[in-house]
């Protein structure tokens, strides 16, 4: 069992390395996987979290964390407009690329296998 445990270990670590990293530190849930997805498909919007949760079709509760862990890792940006928190996807080029370059590799579907597998084991 242990050798069967190092060959899918090896065969799932099988990405590139920025991309592995981005989804182990980053892109660790799937929710975060819907809200880097939707921000990378509308670039432009600024919303609040209720917006958002009903664009991704989850609950505020389940999104609001979500989204703080994404600005604290700088994929999202927050500002405030009467106090009122409204989330962007970052202006930053470089995050900006590597979430073009995660979209673009999640088109591939052994891609996808491989980051929903580390996305469960860093659920446990």
């Amino acid at each position: 069992m242990a050798i069967n445990d190092d060959f899918t270990a090896r065969l799932m670590n099988d990405m590139d390395p920025d991309l592995l990293d981005f989804v182990k530190t980053k892109v660790n849930t799937f929710i975060k996987w819907d809200l880097v997805r939707f921000f990378h498909e509308n670039p432009n919007t600024a919303d609040t979290v209720e917006n958002i949760a009903r664009y991704a079709g989850r609950n505020v509760a389940a999104v609001e964390p979500e989204l703080q862990e994404l600005v604290e890792s700088g994929i999202m940006e927050i500002r405030y407009l009467d106090e009122i928190p409204v989330y962007s996807l970052t202006t930053d080029e470089s995050m900006r690329r590597i979430v073009e370059d995660f979209i673009k590799a999640c088109e591939d579907r052994h891609f996808r296998v491989k980051a929903v597998y580390h996305i469960i084991r860093g659920m446990r």
